[in-house]
């Protein structure tokens, strides 16, 4: 075992091991505290097994486009006993691949079973032991946002991760909440037969996301069945004979919303209760995140924090790259390791995907970019055609006079996928000149990122097939 520095980590997620790794290659000795499962969030109730029913749910939904084009169906009936083992097996794979392995198999990682809490800034208590370090990361994730509304307490509800837990799905339910995870999980359950309701408060579903995606995919979840209500204010809850009664006004009318299950997927709210943080110095912002600046120290010397629990970018890549880069500073003092988030990407797993990466139109316009943009639909692509995914929209936002790539969002088929080149050409600086002339594969959807690129120079309903 290395005897360089000792680096306690409070976690065990992918932002948590991601820095124990890190730790463990450049000499020094990580030990992490995890008072829950191994793996964290993303893994055990989080990404993993979402994104596995989504991916589910989507073969059902599939099938019934197979039908209307002749091939027969195969949607009659609905083992969810059998998908709900597919989901734990996955699970249970990735865990013991990515992280118990990992552990078991990497010399020099340690991790500590237990609730962690500071005594002080530089001592923690973990059950009967004490652990004194002069570098601490905090880890901790997040946790679904519960709000504070009339009769919740009384009524019985899900949440992000309590929903992945079912092992019989409603026959209705109410979503509190228009995000990512109210949207996610709203379109997998409805393609499971689900009656879904989604109530936004605000104008809009997906606020921090450009508007033209957004109205593409709602128009594709309405498609879909899905019941969409927004500028709602949810007035109370009640839970009467088996039924949950959301009561609400919309657009100043008071409405009423029936289900046997209701989900609340209002956000997430930092996982730091009882660490003792008031113990250790470090300050957190109105909400309870914990305040870092761009090298991801907290308040307190010696303690940095990273991902989720500071309530920036919430994902899991982001968070693991936080990791990073706090225990680069650590080990570092010269590093003035900082993260480029104007190249990370994101994505919302609907169907159609919605992802982004880089400025929207007025975030840019705000950083003091003179802006010009452009938005294609998705039937502008051929490919749409083929797979009759027509559904969508891309958006690329430039600089005006150099052309240069500040931000993409789109809303389309195979989307996650998609983003990455979009990542790439914000991080390589390109100008949407040079990705129009970019040859891409035809058909395919990623062949919308140069069409739109094209559309900044004439127009391609003018075009035929892979003319330029």
């Amino acid at each position: 075992m290395s005897e360089g520095p000792e680096i306690i980590i409070l976690g065990s997620g992918s932002t948590a091991f991601a820095a124990a790794l890190r730790a463990q290659a450049q000499g020094a000795r990580p030990v992490m505290i995890e008072k829950s499962v191994l793996g964290g969030t993303c893994i055990n109730w989080g990404c993993v097994p979402s994104k596995t029913l989504i991916h589910a749910a989507l073969y059902r939904h599939q099938a019934r486009l197979g039908a209307s084009l002749g091939l027969g169906t195969a949607t009659d009936g609905l083992d969810f006993p059998r998908l709900d083992a597919h989901k734990l097996e996955v699970v249970q794979e990735l865990r013991q691949t990515k992280y118990l392995d990992v552990l078991n198999n990497v010399p020099g990682l340690r991790l500590i079973k237990g609730a962690a809490r500071f005594l002080a800034p530089a001592t923690i208590e973990v059950g009967d032991q004490i652990l004194k370090g002069d570098r601490i990361l905090i880890a901790t994730g997040g946790a679904p946002r519960i709000p504070p509304i009339p009769g919740l307490d009384d009524t019985p509800f899900l949440t992000s991760k309590t929903a992945l837990l079912m092992k019989t799905p409603p026959s209705s339910l109410t979503i509190m909440g228009g995000g990512v995870i109210a949207l996610e999980l709203g379109q997998m359950f409805s393609r499971l037969g689900v009656a879904v309701t989604v109530i936004e408060h605000g104008e809009r579903l997906l606020p921090a996301v450009e508007e033209e995606p957004v109205q593409a995919l709602r128009e594709a979840l309405e498609a879909e069945g899905i019941r969409v209500v927004v500028n709602a204010t949810i007035c109370s809850v009640a839970y009467r004979n088996g039924i949950t009664y959301v009561d609400t006004e919309v657009g100043g009318e008071p409405q009423v919303f029936q289900s046997e299950q209701l989900l609340v997927a209002v956000g997430t709210a930092p996982a730091s209760a009882g660490i003792g943080l008031e113990n250790a110095g470090v300050e957190t912002d109105l909400r309870g995140y914990i305040k870092v600046d761009g090298e991801m120290r907290t308040s307190a010397p010696g303690i940095w924090a990273a991902g989720d629990v500071t309530g920036g970018l919430q994902i899991a890549t982001v968070g693991a790259r936080e990791g990073i880069s706090a225990v680069d500073n650590m080990l570092d003092t010269g590093c003035r390791c900082v993260l480029d988030y104007g190249s990370i990407p994101m994505a919302i797993f609907t169907d159609p995907e919605v992802a982004m990466v880089g400025y929207g139109e007025a975030a840019a316009r705000k950083a003091g970019f003179e802006v010009i943009s452009h938005t294609i639909p998705a039937s502008a692509i051929p490919k749409a055609h083929i797979t009759g995914e027509l559904r969508g929209a891309i958006k690329i936002v430039a600089e005006k006079v150099s052309g240069r790539i500040l931000g993409v969002h789109l809303c389309l088929h195979r989307g996650a996928d998609i983003i990455n080149e979009a990542a790439l050409a914000i991080r390589c600086n390109l100008t949407v000149g040079q990705l129009a002339e970019t040859l891409h594969v035809y058909p395919s959807m990623g062949e919308g990122l140069k069409l739109c690129a094209q559309s900044f120079r004439q127009d391609i309903q003018r075009l035929s097939c892979c003319a330029e």
